[in-house]
């Protein structure tokens, strides 16, 4: 089973969110998989090379090909071409496969009540699941655990 954290969105979005998150799993030595609604995989592509810490999250998606030398994947789709070991789920995306991640980071925006009743939906469906879950909020000095 796989260790779900559910990140409630207030002070940012996603795209801001996503540089720290990711230099944490590539610091531990994980591999990660970004997976977003097909019109978000540019900016997150963008905002990745944009960001300003840290400076540099080596990345790839399915446009720029070789999914097996990218730490880091942006895909619509539900796949882990690069063997990743993380999955962050935007856009209220989710995955068949939870249970083959280490962890995943479910990212959902707290100022949209869709947004909060369906990652309420997504934390019932893992919870009877049986996996590990663990609710953060960003705060005024980042995320806190709730």
């Amino acid at each position: 089973m796989a260790e779900i954290g559910f990140y409630h969105l207030t002070r940012t979005g996603a795209e801001q969110a996503l540089p720290a998150l990711l230099g944490r799993t590539l610091a531990a030595g994980k591999r990660a998989v970004i997976r977003c609604l097909s019109d978000r995989v540019a900016s997150v592509d963008t905002a990745l090379w944009v960001c300003p810490q840290p400076d540099w999250l080596p990345h790839g998606t399915a446009s720029m090909g070789h999914a097996d030398l990218q730490p880091i994947w942006i895909t619509d789709a539900d796949e882990a071409p690069n063997g990743a070991n993380f999955l962050f789920l935007l856009d209220g995306q989710s995955s068949a496969r939870l249970a083959e991640f280490e962890r995943v980071f479910d990212l959902f925006d707290g100022g949209d009540a869709e947004a909060v009743a369906a990652a309420r939906a997504r934390w019932t469906a893992a919870k009877a699941a049986g996996h590990a879950l663990t609710y953060w909020q960003q705060g005024p000095r980042g995320w806190e655990r709730k």
